[in-house]
């Protein structure tokens, strides 16, 4: 054998054991069995993922940055005590008459007692930062809302998915009992190769189907696992209702009682308007109130040894080259980019309305149609399966019939997930989910 004969050889039987290797990883890989999934019912996915979701731990920080901001408002108009310690060391003393005037080590203590009689911009930052506390409650509440819809649409898509793999499951052995009919027939001699490769290649093609269904399915679980925070896959346990309540209203007041998003533009709108409208506060002037009182020793001669000064301190604005100014510009852009929002997340909110309404209606029209259908097309296949066992019917027509009535259960599956998904947003809509 020549040399380049030999190195292919060789190159060929490190191909094939690469790949024998690779195959056999894969069998590895396929082997290993999926995670086992923890079953929730719906409340317990909804309840779980609001408490641990990081989404609800960020919010829930912003309320304990607006509870500092506004202690730190409060403690600007409240007392505010000082104390004060200083020691002086001189070159000497300096007395007269045997009496110390400066001594050559002295301590000076004093205490610094103030508090505001007249603070309009001050007292308006306290109320502010309540504004603030408020709107980061809200917008915790509407962080719970969207964590809990984000759960919800995860587990109606486990529902839709396990419906898939149902439907496909189904679809599949149908195939295979067609397929063991059709080689029966030919191993009987009535039957012929072609008619059999044709119902194995359908139950081939519905077993691939089965697979993808059943990957769906899994990663629709660990979607939900992730986010109700649990170390796997997450199954649901039922099937959620989400009726309308009977007393539900389409008007704009009941929009901004229930809706989260709403009332959380609308706090935001209040908390600049009421900003904007202390702007004429910071031209008002300040007045401070300061109590000293102090302590010497050694004792002066000219000075008492404990002493107290009271001042009345006030702090008069003239001029500042247009801050103040400025600053309501500022605040007049924020007001109304809050009005804006504002205005923009009630159109939406009707629009959802409205939306949300005819898609429940039309997926309910397409529920009761899509599930004739789907009875129809087995009424299709069970005759047209008496119809191949007696000699009437072609096996093409067979494999047509399981197709159309597999493509029909997929389809209820399919118009079912879209109806429940227009009542979960129907009622994430009008605000009464959850």
């Amino acid at each position: 054998m020549t040399r380049p004969r030999r190195r292919l050889a060789a190159r060929g039987s490190l191909l094939a054991a690469a790949i024998v290797a690779q195959g056999f990883s894969a069998a590895i890989v396929s082997a290993q069995p999926p995670a086992p999934a923890q079953r929730m019912t719906f409340q317990e996915a909804i309840t779980r993922a609001v408490d641990r979701n990081p989404s609800s731990a960020v919010a829930a920080a912003g309320i304990i940055r607006a509870e500092g901001l506004l202690v730190e408002a409060r403690s600007a108009i409240r007392p505010q005590v000082n104390g004060f310690i200083t020691t002086t060391t001189l070159n000497s003393g300096i007395e007269f008459a045997g009496q110390t005037v400066s001594p050559q080590n002295s301590v000076l203590a004093n205490l610094d007692v103030r508090g505001p009689l007249l603070a309009a911009a001050q007292w308006a930052r306290r109320t502010q930062a309540e504004d603030t506390r408020h709107v980061a409650e809200l917008t915790e509440s509407d962080a719970h809302r969207q964590i809990a819809f984000a759960t919800a649409d995860a587990y109606i898509s486990i529902i839709a998915s396990r419906r898939q793999v149902d439907s496909t499951v189904r679809a599949r052995d149908v195939a295979r009992a067609h397929f063991d009919l059709a080689r029966e027939l030919r191993e009987g001699g009535t039957g012929s190769r072609l008619n059999e490769l044709r119902a194995q290649q359908e139950f081939s093609s519905d077993d691939a189907l089965v697979e993808a269904a059943r990957l769906a399915l899994y990663r629709a679980q660990e979607a939900l696992g992730v986010l109700v925070v649990a170390d796997g896959p997450v199954d649901a346990a039922e099937e959620p209702n989400f009726d309308l309540p009977p007393d539900v209203q389409m008007a704009d007041a009941a929009l901004m009682q229930f809706r989260t998003d709403l009332r959380l533009f609308s706090a935001e709108q209040q908390a600049a308007e009421r900003v904007l409208r202390d702007s004429s506060k910071d031209y008002w002037p300040t007045v401070e109130a300061i109590f000293q009182p102090q302590t010497t020793y050694p004792k002066s001669l000219f000075l008492p040894q404990n002493r107290w000064q009271f001042l009345l301190q006030a702090q008069v604005p003239i001029f500042d080259s247009g801050e103040r100014r400025g600053l309501k510009l500022e605040r007049q852009a924020a007001f109304d980019i809050s009005r804006a929002n504002l205005g923009g997340a009630l159109t939406r909110a009707r629009s959802e309305v409205r939306t949300a309404r005819e898609a429940v209606a039309s997926a309910e029209r397409a529920v009761v149609s899509t599930r004739a259908a789907a009875d129809q097309a087995q009424q299709v296949v069970n005759i047209t399966n008496i119809s191949f066992r007696a000699g009437a019917a072609t096996n093409i027509e067979v494999i047509d019939a399981e197709r159309r009535a597999r493509d029909a259960d997929l389809s209820v599956g399919i118009t079912e997930d879209v109806l429940r998904r227009a009542r979960l947003e129907l009622l994430t809509a009008l605000g009464r989910f959850p």
